[in-house]
């Protein structure tokens, strides 16, 4: 029998390794990103084509290769970085493993040109599929350009399960703003299809987070600094007011490296406690430093995760660090021992008489005569208060007379005789609508119905392409993150079919002009809905595989519908009712839960006897 072990060939081996490294062109774009820094290069431009299915390029004005250390440097486990075992523990650089371009050139025709300072020609290299095509030397400015075209070109199967280039590239975004966001001292440019996207000079963190997602963030942003013995964290946290009901701007760092780490991000999260809704997730921005030798970045291909030698400590120090900075800028209760100033009275001098407090007395004034202007001031003053704590009880019915002469006890009876007409409704702590109906009561969730109303009609537009559009009377501008940018490029057409009429901003990246929104929805914040609209979407591609379009009008039902705790009138709740038993599913809301409850007259009257 012969033997069957034998060793693979390297061109075979380097695609094996390739799938662990790069499994889109984002992969890609990390890598080669993160060699430019190596090199000491201070300013980086990364050109992209075709969402970098075509082409990925990147030119840094760092040290160069000479012709030997260019050619070593696509051979896998070829590196500069370490030498020795002991180096693994004390790494700051961000490439150390020797893969990337041995990969990288495994999986599509890469070109690369480099050359040092100090030498007069560069090194111009040509490799497909990990074979040297050609090695000679060129003239070049001082630096690297690589260049990396038709990326998976001999691998139809990874290619063929890359997403549409708009998703493509905003993983190309998002990864270049960890970069960008990492390195604040350094100058970046992105060019996409020939169009300059970002254009980024070397500043401040804070400028930089500005310059990236939009100059809204000047006034959201909250400093994080705490330096302890074994570790110091730095950085920004948003205000607790702009949290968003989806996870959105959350960055940590370890050494100026990305790392997602679920157990950090709760320690932010759990510092954020009572100060933000249910379900609303804040934004941060966290450089953790630390002794390289405390932490493990060797654990995963992608190096995004990192083990810590005492999480628990890391965890404590981060909590407590958000903490500070959120009391230090007095977002978290404190409390005062300053003497309020109503309270500090002053001592009367010696010798001088004590003046006893008189009271004035109206001798015409009769409490029994109510024809009076005083009597009757004084009894629609009366009936104003009543009014007023009437109208602050959340329990109370919508409908209310608004008759001046009416007494408390009238009011009281005209709302028994009310609540016991047929068609009638009342709001049981401004989220549930209830009515009467034959076998006992009918209690509808409001903000779940609107939801199921509203989801199935903005399907219904989408379908038919009949948008109904209010226009503005001035135009709204939205400033966005290139992310988001690129993400409601994506989904304009179907929002313009729903109702929204937005357009681009031909002067200027990233920003678009809104001239109208849907028909018959009261939008107070237009700006505000569509971003939030946008982080729905997002959140729903990560959690729920569902279709485009669906995932669209589930993101415009939540964010449009009206909101448990809104105060509806009679007629409202009617409407509300109405549209709801004209939906497909009325019973089930959008997220499977149930819209609406009977109470049987029976199961009620059984409560009652039991208590």
């Amino acid at each position: 029998m012969s033997d069957i072990i034998h060793l693979l060939p390297d061109s075979v081996a380097n695609q094996i390794a390739a799938g662990e490294v790069i499994q889109r062109p984002a992969s890609a774009v990390k890598e080669i990103l993160e060699n430019a820094i190596d090199s000491g290069a201070n300013i980086i431009e990364l050109v992209i084509k075709d969402a970098g299915k075509t082409l990925i390029q990147i030119t840094d004005n760092g040290c160069g290769m000479s012709e030997t250390d260019a050619r070593l440097s696509f051979e896998r486990h070829a590196t500069s970085k370490i030498s020795s075992v002991n180096d693994l523990f004390s790494i700051r650089t961000m490439g150390f493993r020797g893969e990337a371009l041995a990969s990288i050139s495994a999986i599509a025709q890469v070109e690369m040109k480099t050359r040092r300072l100090e030498q007069e020609l560069g090194t111009h290299l040509v490799i497909e599929a990990s074979e040297v095509k050609t090695q000679e030397f060129c003239h070049c400015p001082a630096g690297t350009t690589l260049m990396i075209k038709n990326l998976f070109y001999n691998v139809p199967a990874r290619r063929k399960f890359l997403k549409s280039d708009t998703a493509e590239m905003r993983n190309i975004l998002e990864e270049f703003q960890r970069i960008a966001l990492a390195h604040p001292e350094l100058s970046f440019n992105l060019y996409n299809d020939r169009k300059l996207i970002l254009q980024l000079k070397e500043s401040t963190l804070k400028q930089r987070i500005v310059n990236i997602f939009s100059p809204g963030y000047n006034q959201r942003l909250i400093p994080v600094d705490q330096s302890l013995s074994f570790m110091s964290i730095s950085g920004f946290i948003g205000k607790p007011e702009f949290a968003r009901k989806q996870r959105g701007e959350q960055y940590f760092f370890v050494n100026r490296r990305f790392i997602r780490h679920p157990y950090l991000n709760h320690a932010v999260e759990s510092a954020f406690d009572e100060l933000l809704p249910e379900k609303s997730y804040p934004s941060y921005f966290l450089f953790i430093e630390t002794d390289p030798a405390a932490i493990d970045i060797n654990i995963h291909p992608t190096k995004t995760e990192v083990k810590f030698e005492d999480e628990k400590a890391v965890y404590s120090v981060v909590r407590s660090a958000v903490k500070a900075a959120l009391g230090k800028f007095s977002i978290t209760p404190a409390l005062d021992f300053e003497v309020e100033p109503l309270f500090n009275f002053q001592t009367p001098p010696k010798n001088i008489p004590i003046k006893p407090p008189t009271a004035k007395i109206n001798p015409d004034y009769n409490p029994f005569d109510t024809l009076r202007q005083s009597s009757g001031q004084r009894q629609i003053s009366n009936q104003s208060n009543w009014k007023k704590l009437y109208e602050n009880n959340d329990s109370r019915p919508t409908a209310f007379p608004e008759s001046e002469t009416e007494t408390p006890e009238k009011l009281i009876q005209h709302d028994q005789e009310a609540s016991s007409s047929e068609g009638m409704f009342m709001q049981l702590h401004r989220r549930f609508i209830i009515t009467q109906v034959k076998s006992g009561l009918m209690a509808i969730d409001q903000q779940k119905a609107h939801e199921r109303i509203l989801f199935e009609r903005y399907l219904d537009l989408l379908a038919k392409r009949e948008p109904l559009t209010q226009q503005e009377l001035f135009g709204i501008r939205l400033s966005l993150s290139p992310a988001d940018a690129e993400l409601l490029g994506e989904i304009m057409e179907e929002l313009n079919l729903l109702g929204f009429n937005i357009k681009p901003d031909a002067s200027k990246s990233f920003q678009f002009i809104v001239e109208g929104t849907p028909a018959g929805m009261k939008i107070v914040d237009v700006a505000e809905t569509i971003d939030k609209i946008i982080g729905q979407y997002k959140n729903n591609l990560i959690e729920l595989d569902i279709d485009r379009r669906v995932n669209l009008a589930r993101s415009m039902a939540k964010n449009l519908s009206i909101k448990s705790g809104k105060a509806l009138q009679q007629a409202e709740m009617k409407m509300l009712t109405e549209e709801l038993f004209a939906c497909k599913i009325p019973e089930v809301s959008i997220d499977g839960d149930p819209i609406v409850k009977m109470i049987n007259i029976d199961e009620v009257f059984k409560r009652k006897t039991n208590e």
